[in-house]
């Protein structure tokens, strides 16, 4: 049985929760609740439980501060939140799970789905770190999910990204190609814009590994790697004037 524990300052909260995992939900134990930081915080380091259901908004603090604050992360995080647009970035940056209020059942089950299957892959701590610094809007890692579990991943040594239908594959800094089951279009929204730039349909590039440009219709770019992009001509303007920013001997964008 799966050891969980639900943090959440409203009741009502915490009761619609608790029916919904017992519903719809098997093979969980639910071994406590708390409503606050300092409660949160101590139930966890007492009850030791798998998985943690972590309210966001709390009146003592927030979710995160309940995470800095206990002994050991030996366990798992689904946050919860009534904000859709709150930290929903840092997440996708660091694989942690989150829900949006009020649960939906179906995406509560794929939670938990997603705990069993990936909770042993990545070091809770690891995932921390990089959604803390997320936060703090400093997205120099990313949690990348791959059919051999989670791999973190430095942004800046990120090549480039090439689509495959809803697969995007990942070229890095001397390492082997990583596979991830996530369309194109997620990363180009998460990854910085100062320093991705979507140049075709099928490529998003690191603006930094751009060794040379070659003009044409659309044109295409030399990265370091030697590997040679297609820039489609709809994409032309826009890349040759956010790559202007960092170089400033490239022609016209007009040309």
């Amino acid at each position: 049985m799966i050891r969980t524990l639900i943090i959440d300052d409203e009741m009502k909260s915490q009761a619609t929760l608790h029916k919904l995992l017992e519903k719809y939900c098997n093979g969980l134990e639910i071994v406590g609740f708390a409503n606050n930081v300092k409660s949160g915080v101590k139930a966890i380091n007492d009850l030791k439980p798998d998985l943690v259901f972590l309210d966001i908004s709390m009146p003592d603090g927030d979710g995160f501060e309940v995470l800095q604050q206990v002994k050991n992360r030996e366990f798992e995080v689904v946050f919860t939140t009534a904000f859709n647009d709150y930290a929903i970035k840092a997440f996708q940056f660091s694989a942690l799970h989150y829900l949006l209020k009020p649960i939906n059942y179906i995406e509560l089950q794929h939670a938990v789905e997603r705990y069993k299957e990936s909770h042993q892959d990545l070091d809770l701590n690891e995932k921390i770190q990089v959604l803390f610094d997320s936060l703090n809007n400093q997205h120099k890692k990313i949690v990348l999910p791959t059919s051999n579990g989670l791999k973190v991943v430095e942004v800046e040594n990120i090549i480039y990204c090439r689509a495959d239908g809803s697969y995007t594959h990942f070229y890095i800094v001397d390492e082997d190609p990583i596979m991830v089951s996530k369309a194109l279009s997620n990363f180009e929204e998460l990854l910085p814009s100062e320093l991705f730039c979507r140049v075709h349909n099928k490529h998003l590039i690191n603006l930094n590994f751009v060794d040379n440009y070659v003009k044409g219709r659309g044109g295409k770019v030399i990265l370091e790697n030697k590997k040679e992009i297609e820039v489609s001509e709809g994409r032309k303007a826009e890349f040759l004037s956010r790559l202007k920013k960092i170089a400033d001997f490239l022609p016209d964008s007009k040309k």
